[in-house]
């Protein structure tokens, strides 16, 4: 019995000094030779420093290099335990309603679905929205496992940066190109050159160079939103009547508005996905938001009224933008122009973007997602170029073209037959 006892002993000891196995050690082992730079990004994290391995986030019933399906793929929610504030807010943003605002589009379900849930076109920028569950299931059925996170579009794995996602570059890949062109507009203003020039070096570290995220997330705030939202439509409307009269031709080609002015179900799809202020107070909650931030380095009477002149430029913007609508919705009217069946009133669809069917409706579309935006968010950002001859000029220049277009095709239209008498 002493014998056994001392046995005992002896394997409890040798027990103890037996070195437990990291799981993140296994991980590494395997994948040091199948992806090492994701592995460098990894060691170089905050989370390899404070013990965050692979398994906290990937599960760990992955083993072998054929059961990759069990990875667990992240989504934002993976984050949120030991990032509680930062996801609260994210989710509370119009980041979060990215994928929503897309799938809600009319006809996204005509585009190539790489596009979109291959995430090559809209859905490469579009999947930093929160997805449901449903949402997710469907996308794995359709063989696009990754691209659920959310946090990693700023804050890129396996590194997750906060110093990476703080610099104005890191909005660049989403926030360029044809209908949102911050990054072109911010890069060029005079904000973005000091930013740069502080990022070299050239001007000292105290030098006042706001980025993208002094003005969007003050304070490392996550619920991104603006004042206007991505459309610049907003109710209630201006006392300005000529202006309430164009809003209320922007809202009905936005099918937002029924031709006799009441709202659509369109509006509850603009409401989840958060694209308008609908409310005063919802429009100045961001708005004081905004001059506070400006406030930092201008004085408040300058920041006003610079932002004022934002919002009158969208005034004069929406002028153009309603004549023209007003032209194309005359041809439906006259007959001139077939009105696609899928246009629930009598207004082109601002929406269907790209897959408007006729040349003209095609300008329209142009005009208003592509050179209205760069109009007002030119002013926004700083950008003369932008806000000029990116933008009102070419604004200008659409409506010539519908005018003249209109004029050939009412000039060229068969006479209308007429009714057979009795």
């Amino acid at each position: 019995m002493r014998f056994i006892h001392y046995l005992t002993i002896v394997i409890f000891l040798a027990a103890m000094f037996v070195p437990t196995v990291n799981p993140a050690d296994t991980c590494v082992g395997c994948h040091t030779q199948a992806t090492p730079k994701i592995v460098a990004d990894w060691q170089a994290s905050k989370h390899s420093r404070n013990n965050i391995d692979c398994s906290s986030c990937h599960g760990d019933q992955h083993q072998t290099a054929t059961d990759f399906s069990k990875a667990q793929i992240p989504t934002y929610k993976t984050c949120a335990p030991c990032h509680d504030k930062q996801a609260g807010q994210f989710s509370k943003g119009k980041h979060a309603l990215a994928w929503a605002s897309m799938t809600a589009m009319p006809t996204i379900h005509w585009q190539p679905m790489m596009l979109t849930d291959g995430m090559k076109g809209c859905g490469g920028c579009h999947k930093i929205g929160i997805k449901s569950e449903k949402e997710i299931q469907q996308l794995q059925t359709e063989g696009n496992t990754f691209g659920n996170a959310s946090c990693d579009a700023c804050h890129t794995r396996h590194t997750f940066s906060v110093q990476e996602a703080r610099q104005p570059q890191a909005c660049e890949t989403c926030h360029m190109g044809f209908d949102h062109p911050q990054w072109e507009m911010y890069s060029a203003s005079k904000h973005g050159v000091r930013s740069e020039m502080k990022q070299m070096g050239v001007l000292p570290a105290s030098t006042a160079a706001p980025t993208c995220q002094t003005c969007h997330m003050p304070e490392g705030d996550h619920a991104v939103h603006t004042s206007w939202g991505f459309l610049a439509v907003r109710l209630p409307m201006p006392e300005d009547a000529q202006w309430a009269s164009d809003r209320a031709t922007i809202l009905q080609a936005l099918d937002v508005l029924d031709p006799t002015g009441k709202p659509t179900a369109r509006l509850d799809v603009v409401k989840a996905a958060d694209v308008a202020r609908l409310t005063q107070q919802d429009w100045q909650k961001d708005r004081d938001r905004m001059l506070q931030t400006c406030a930092q380095c201008h004085s408040a009477g300058f920041a006003k009224t610079e932002l004022e002149k934002g919002d009158k430029l969208i005034r004069d913007a929406d002028h153009l933008m309603a004549q023209a609508i007003r032209i194309v919705a005359g041809l439906y009217k006259d007959g001139i122009v077939q009105q696609p069946k899928n246009y629930a009133y009598a207004f082109p669809d601002l929406l269907t973007f790209h897959d408007a069917p006729t040349v003209i409706e095609q300008r329209l579309f142009v005009m208003f997602l592509e050179h209205r935006m760069r109009t007002f968010q030119g002013a926004f950002h700083n950008n003369p170029d932008y806000a000029l001859w990116y933008g009102w000029s070419e604004m200008q220049r659409d409506l010539t073209e519908i005018k003249s277009m209109a004029e050939e095709m009412r000039r060229t239209a068969p006479p209308p037959v007429a009714a057979a008498s009795n």
